[in-house]
């Protein structure tokens, strides 16, 4: 089933915490739809509920919302996330017919499909591998750059829930996925990270990330001596290349 894409301004992602939003998108998910949408999140960071064990964690977002960077929680695992201008983030929302442990790998290799396909059509080759001093690590990151030096440009999570009764099967084993990416497309590296690490310091957190093991869309491209334009424009072409690039792959089911 082709993903219908729902605008950022019905969403309303421009105010409010832009997780919750996101999470409509599973509503229509237990519908039956295939949905997709692509957004940009005010200047923030995204935590997981795990931070919740760090006695700080109240205090130092408190601090840094008074500073304007609300720190949201997520529902999905992992670690921190910068948010804001110049990252794209693209989310997907559908129902399956398998529990998560069957299906979990397949969705983040569809996510970086999808992803991968539309910076290849800008001319950026990537490949999903972990990217040790990034934030948020994961297997499925999506990189640029030979394995050993490679940069990490895009993180990916999923988020399940199961199904409604009314779209179980007998085996009662359908589910609802969220699967969602974020893609640094002109943030500034070294700016992210040290908001970044401001925080993980103020929690009392030995995480620390390193600016030079992620890249952005626009650096990659200045990179391979194509050049790209700059702010509302880039993020509009990388915008028009990931809603092209989601009708060539199909979600896992």
């Amino acid at each position: 089933m082709p993903f219908g894409f729902v605008e950022t301004s019905a969403a309303g992602h421009a105010g409010g915490d832009p997780l919750q939003k996101e999470l409509a998108l599973l509503e229509l998910a237990g519908q039956g739809r295939h949905v997709a949408q692509v957004w940009e999140a005010p200047l923030s960071l995204v935590v997981p509920r795990t931070y919740l064990r760090h006695a700080a964690l109240e205090t130092a977002r408190a601090d840094f919302a008074r500073q304007g960077c609300p720190v949201f929680l997520r529902m999905s695992g992992g670690g921190l996330v910068p948010q804001g201008p110049g990252i794209l983030n693209l989310s997907l929302a559908y129902p399956v017919g398998q529990p998560p442990g069957a299906l979990s790998d397949a969705v983040y290799l569809h996510l970086c499909a999808v992803i991968g396909g539309a910076l290849r059509s800008l001319g950026i080759e990537t490949h999903w591998q972990a990217v040790a001093g990034s934030f948020c690590d994961g297997r499925y990151n999506l990189a640029w750059g030979p394995p050993e030096a490679a940069r990490k440009i895009a993180g990916t999570a999923q988020y399940w829930r199961r199904a409604p009764a009314a779209m179980q099967a007998a085996d009662g084993q359908r589910h609802l996925v969220l699967a969602h990416a974020v893609l640094l497309v002109s943030a500034d590296p070294e700016q992210i990270n040290a908001r970044a690490n401001a925080f993980e310091a103020a929690i009392g957190s030995e995480r620390r990330y390193d600016a030079g093991k992620v890249v952005s869309v626009h650096q990659a491209l200045e990179a391979s001596g194509r050049g790209a334009p700059d702010g509302a424009a880039l993020t509009a072409m990388v915008a028009a290349a990931l809603r092209s690039g989601l009708g060539q792959d199909p979600a896992p089911a």
